[in-house]
């Protein structure tokens, strides 16, 4: 019975830890840590892409000599090219 206390006293102690921390996060820097990349100012400013995003991008270059796309491949229906 002891063990099993001292596992979600663990538990519970690391789930604590991980809310204050987060907590402190925003009381200091006034807003949410912000992991989105389409929305992250400072990704977007460094090129980071998510890999959806770059996965469609390569597909759409590879695929863009053969299809209707009429220039703009980025806006192309992936999906529509792979038959």
């Amino acid at each position: 019975m002891t063990q099993w206390f001292m596992v979600i006293a663990i538990a519970i102690g690391v789930v604590a830890f991980f809310v204050v921390a987060m907590s402190l996060t925003l009381i200091f820097k006034g807003h949410h840590i912000d992991s989105e990349i389409s929305t992250n100012k400072d990704m977007q400013r460094l090129g980071i892409k998510c890999a959806v995003q770059e996965t469609r991008e390569d597909m759409a270059a590879e695929n863009c000599d053969d299809s209707p796309c009429s220039g703009n491949c980025a806006g192309c229906d992936i999906e529509h090219n792979q038959k």
